[in-house]
């Protein structure tokens, strides 16, 4: 292998421990060579600057998870369209550049920098007489069409986010055109405090085609999630009333605030399983100057998360019902053979994972892994990809799907789900690749997932290179969301300060504007009130516990 450089970072991709990739310097962003390695049954990642000396960091919290996961690791690598050059090298050419080897599963679009929260540790929002980043209509729409562009997969999912979107009086346009764009799946990130005031909102963003709300949920109280505990219930009451909308909530972990409340918060979303159709647990990304004790005392990984839901859970959702985010991959490589629509969730195995848990007709929460041999499912399929390869029949090959799925189910813990067909369902939405089988199996099950974003201390450009979360950007580039976050002066700040008004600018074309007055103040007055209504005791006290 050639030596490792910035624009030939290539090394043999899902290779055992110790190995080397590059990795960037926390201190000056140059590219730096780095190993990961195993020590005390972890994985660590270390590097050394020559200005800045050596920098060791855990890279996963699990060797033997790790390991696992590394089986599946699965490349791709087919993209034919790129916005932007090899010039500099990884990561500092992204745009998409020809080093990307993951096309885009979620095109990222930031609607505003406004907000009406300030919260202390966001890293992103509008303050009074600063620069305000909110992209016009026909800015939006070349966004959305740049990801219809890429090939030969076009982006079929679109996450709205800011600051907060529904700040926006135009956002119900915006989403329709997302659909009418393509679009299948429109998503939308919010604090969902507009959306619990506004039922009528509510109803225009369903109506303009959002399918989820990506909902931000830290814990079950009003210390570990200050900003929003006391108006989820309202929102949640808003979506069962208006119908045809479902919600992911988005923790952000971190060790030593919140780790111990993840298995009361999927205890939480069983709890709502009517409206919630997942938690996305995102293990807290250390962005900025900070010593070694801190990081020690906020970090937490993967492996770290899934073994406090274990410990929390009395076991009910065991480290080993985690997989990697590649296994959708192999799945992806089946459709595409039988259908030719292609898409290939091809994420470093180390970035990302997910499960899914049922809940039975007695309150049982059982994991996709009691219920079915995902292992030998995942082999099962594939070699019936290997059998369309090697040009056999596609009708004989649905055939055997069909015929065989069965015998990787566990019926004895199938007849606890009360009449689903689970065989059914994984057939019409993983192998058919009905999109609406597969809404049909999310609304049955609670998905779990989990997203490790990267920090300039545990960088791998490895994982850089086949992240699939992009960021579309108004100057014609689609930029990775660990380079895009983890270096704001080059791609993300750089971008948005470009294309901002002054704040003069956007007092002209909004005479009277008073961003004071859009601000969200919740009184201790209000708290009491918002904590002494029904749908408050509905939503967190008259609940049931499932462990």
């Amino acid at each position: 292998m050639a030596e490792l450089s910035s624009t030939n970072p290539t090394t043999k991709y899902g290779e055992t421990l110790p190995h080397q990739t590059l990795s960037v310097c926390p201190e000056c962003n140059r590219v730096i060579p780095a190993t990961v390695y195993e020590e005390d049954g972890k994985v660590w990642i270390k590097k050394t600057c020559p200005e800045h000396g050596e920098f060791k960091e855990v890279y996963y919290e699990d060797v033997e998870m790790y390991h696992r996961f590394r089986k599946y690791a699965y490349d791709w690598g087919k993209m034919d369209y790129f916005n932007t050059k090899v010039e500099k090298g990884c990561p500092w050419d992204c745009g998409l550049c020809p080093l990307h080897l993951s096309h885009t599963s979620l095109l990222n679009i930031v609607l505003t920098n406004r907000c009406d929260l300030s919260c202390w540790y966001c890293f992103f929002y509008a303050k009074q007489g600063m620069p305000i980043y909110e992209p016009t209509l026909e800015q939006i729409r070349a966004m959305l069409e740049l990801g219809k562009k890429e090939s030969p997969v076009a982006a079929n999912a679109v996450q709205f986010t800011g600051g907060e979107p529904t700040m926006r009086e135009d956002l119900p346009e915006i989403l329709k055109m997302a659909k009418d764009l393509g679009y299948d799946h429109v998503q939308l990130n919010t604090n969902g405090i507009n959306l619990a005031y506004k039922p009528d909102l509510m109803k225009k963003v369903v109506e303009a085609g959002t399918g989820t709300l990506y909902l931000s949920f830290d814990g079950m109280d009003g210390k570990a999630n200050i900003k929003n505990h006391w108006e989820i219930p309202m929102l949640l009451e808003n979506m069962r009333k208006v119908g045809g909308i479902g919600a992911v909530l988005v923790p952000t972990v971190i060790k030593n605030m919140n780790l111990n409340q993840v298995g009361d918060i999927i205890n939480f979303a069983l709890n709502h399983i009517d409206v919630i159709r997942g938690v996305n647990f995102q293990p807290v990304s250390l962005v900025g100057s900070m010593p070694k004790e801190e990081r020690a005392k906020y970090r937490v990984t993967i492996p770290g998360v899934a073994k406090a839901l274990e410990e929390q859970t009395n076991g009910a959702i065991t480290m080993k019902d985690w997989y990697p985010i590649p296994t959708a991959a192999i799945i992806g490589e089946l459709i595409s053979r039988m259908t030719g629509a292609e898409y290939w969730m091809t994420s470093h195995f180390a970035c990302g994972a997910a499960s899914y848990v049922f809940l039975g007709k007695k309150d049982e929460v059982i994991p996709i892994t009691q219920l079915m041999d995902v292992d030998g499912f995942l082999e099962f399929i594939k070699e019936k990809s290997q059998e369309l390869a090697d040009g056999k029949n596609p009708g004989l090959v649905k055939a055997k799907l069909m015929i065989n799925i069965p015998r990787f189910i566990d019926i004895g813990n199938i007849r606890k789900l009360g009449g689903i067909d689970v065989a059914k369902l994984i057939y019409n939405a993983f192998v058919k690749a009905d999109y609406s089988a597969l809404g049909e199996f999310h609304k049955r099950t609670l998905f779990l997932g989990m997203m490790h974003f990267q920090d300039p201390f545990n960088y791998d450009i490895e994982r850089v290179r086949r992240c699939v979360i992009h960021y579309a950007t108004p100057d014609g580039r689609v930029v990775p969301f660990c380079t895009f976050n983890v270096f704001p002066d080059i791609y993300r700040d750089a971008i948005q300060e470009k294309y901002s008004y002054s704040w003069d600018e956007w007092m002209e074309k909004h005479p009277g504007y008073d961003m004071k007055k859009e601000k969200y103040i919740r009184s201790p007055e209000l708290i009491k009130k918002l904590e002494s209504s029904e749908a408050y005791r509905k939503a967190y006290i008259d609940i049931k516990r499932f462990w």
